[in-house]
């Protein structure tokens, strides 16, 4: 069974895996503007984000604005709305199974079902860290696609924003704690066992000779 040190570290790995999560869902910085051009001075930066897209002026102004339509979005950012939502929700139910099944608490008494709460917990963590890294690799994969696109005009073309090196770190927090909480397997009842008895002539059980002759 693992120690509670490491339930403890498994747990806060998650948890702070779990606050990246939400970062990069709230962060409008998932693609930006690519300076190809050989001027760099621009009068402004665009950020791209899930919810959002935001100008960042030369003189230090910024706008955001919401998208007004969900459908009328690629679906990378479809995706990527739904799975981070998704993580977000799957690592509140694994932090709640994670003090549940916590050894330095007492909502449940019985060590077994402790155990088990601490397993289930990493394997939630687990998936909400596989939540995050789909859709940020899907993100890096079409940002480089378009990137090196030769039919896309250099206006349109974008780089890996900050958000996606968020999105990476926070997702394999998810999968290490995830990972040390599923080391936390029950231990086997020893008290629960099978009573096996030998089956012994008929001869010995019957003891020493009655001093009855039997026919």
């Amino acid at each position: 069974m693992v120690s509670a040190g490491l339930q403890m570290l498994g747990t806060a790995l998650g948890v702070i895996g779990w606050i990246g999560t939400i970062i990069v869902c709230a962060m409008p910085m998932w693609k930006v503007s690519a300076f190809i051009d050989s001027n760099i001075i621009t009068s402004h930066v665009t950020w791209e984000g899930i919810w959002m897209s935001c100008v960042f002026q030369s003189t230090g102004q910024m706008q955001c604005k919401i998208y007004d339509s969900m459908l009328a979005l690629p679906q990378d950012l479809q995706a990527a709305r739904a799975m981070t939502v998704i993580a977000i929700l799957s690592g509140i139910i694994a932090i709640l199974l994670a003090v549940a099944g916590g050894k330095c608490t007492n909502c449940v008494e019985d060590e077994a079902s402790k155990a088990k709460m601490g397993v289930t917990s990493g394997v939630v963590f687990i998936i909400a860290g596989v939540l995050c890294l789909i859709p940020v690799c899907w993100m890096a994969h079409s940002i480089i696609q378009d990137f090196y696109n030769p039919h896309l005009v250099n206006a349109k073309k974008r780089e890996l924003g900050g958000a996606l090196y968020v999105g990476w770190g926070a997702a394999a927090l998810l999968l290490i704690g995830g990972g040390l909480l599923c080391f936390n397997c029950p231990e086997k009842d020893e008290g629960s066992y099978t009573a096996r008895y030998n089956k012994s002539p008929r001869s010995e059980t019957l003891g020493p000779a009655s001093g009855k002759d039997y026919v």
